[in-house]
């Protein structure tokens, strides 16, 4: 994707201007869609397994431990990167749970809260930082920019597929198979339409939550609730060595163009 920045850096850059996120491939994608569905079916499979309360602090602390990695990382190293975007996946499904189960809030509702949260951090990192592009993340406040936005993306996406799949009842296949084919529109208006990489690359990566949220909740839950009965336990714990060999071969490939 293009950069436009339009003023120069405010903050220290990091080592070298080294880039602190990976080059968007088709395995970026993968990765990302697995991550997605991982962290719902690890939320799933934590707040079943001991009591909610102790769960979500726990989830708070692993996405604390992987945030803090990342951040003091020089520049983008795979296991990291995907560890905290792994852990927000986990978290960000927490949140979007405890404000629909413990306070009550409509799934309509909070997903009008997370969209206008993650609107909020757009326009505060556009007007910060002159551009949204992930190829421009190589500064300190531009990192913490984008973190915030993941997060934002990951409890919407949350939001969003639980209120296709349980408020307007298409259960959770269904759903999984439309925000499929929403996540179409981008890449397809990228490619043809002449859509701006950047919104472009947003839109898709909204998109992919609820697409892995959804398929995963389909996979994991009892037949009762229109899944596969799986399990969230076994779902996530494929899907997490998926991830590792996913994140394995990424960090061979990196070795193998640094020497």
């Amino acid at each position: 994707m293009p950069v436009t920045t339009s003023r120069p850096l405010a903050t220290p850059t990091l080592a070298h201007g080294a880039s602190k996120v990976p080059e968007v491939a088709a395995i970026f994608w993968v990765t990302k869609a697995m991550t997605t569905a991982m962290g719902e079916s690890a939320s799933d499979f934590l707040v079943r397994a001991m009591p909610p309360e102790l769960a979500v602090v726990l989830g708070a602390i692993g996405l604390g431990v992987a945030l803090a990695l990342q951040l003091r990382a020089p520049r983008y190293v795979p296991w990291r990167y995907w560890l905290a975007v792994s852990m927000v996946g986990v978290f960000g499904t927490m949140a979007a749970d405890v404000v629909h189960v413990a306070l009550g809030v409509p799934y309509l509702v909070s997903s009008t809260a997370f969209a206008v949260a993650l609107a909020v951090v757009f326009v505060m990192w556009r007007r910060s930082e002159g551009t949204l592009s992930i190829h421009s993340i190589r500064t300190r406040r531009r990192e913490w920019f984008y973190w915030a936005a993941v997060m934002a993306t990951f409890a919407l996406g949350t939001a969003a597929g639980d209120l296709l799949a349980v408020t307007f009842h298409l259960g959770y296949l269904t759903a999984g198979i439309v925000f499929t084919v929403l996540l179409l529109v981008p890449a397809a208006a990228y490619r043809w339409w002449g859509l701006a990489a950047v919104p472009a690359f947003w839109t898709a990566y909204v998109l992919t939550r609820p697409v892995g949220a959804s398929f995963a909740d389909w996979l994991g839950v009892e037949p009762g609730r229109g899944g596969l009965g799986l399990g969230s336990g076994p779902v996530a714990l494929v899907l997490a060595v998926g991830i590792a060999a996913l994140v394995s071969r990424m960090s061979a490939d990196g070795a193998s163009t640094r020497r």
